[in-house]
């Protein structure tokens, strides 16, 4: 079982990313099911977007970025950035952060 953290950084301005709705979905048979959905803090975090453990799986971790430009008054070319992702058997935490600018995005695991 694992769990999973997320923040997120505006690299245009260096800034945490706040008010930005985070969603993770599990896939399943039935397609992708909804896990845990939060909105990033002051600091950019969402420090428990997961609280239980969670199993094994192919999961999507998506930030609505687009919303968080239009908010701030800034136009951008992505609407959502997007983490597909699998846990694997062997439980560990991943934290899977967001880098943004208007024009990109990126992602790595983070500590």
């Amino acid at each position: 079982m694992s769990t999973v953290s997320t923040h997120i950084l505006d690299t245009a301005l260096g800034i945490p990313a706040a008010g930005v709705v985070v969603s993770l979905s599990q896939q399943q048979d039935q397609g992708w099911l909804p896990v845990a959905q939060g909105l990033t803090d002051a600091n950019g975090r969402i420090a428990d977007l997961t609280p239980e453990p969670l199993p094994p799986g192919h999961y999507c971790l998506t930030a609505e970025i687009g919303d968080y430009f239009a908010a701030g008054g800034r136009d951008a070319l992505y609407l959502s950035a997007r983490i597909d992702f699998k846990l694997p058997e062997s439980g560990s935490h991943y934290h899977l952060p967001f880098l943004i600018s208007p024009w990109s995005w990126s992602t790595y695991r983070g500590s």
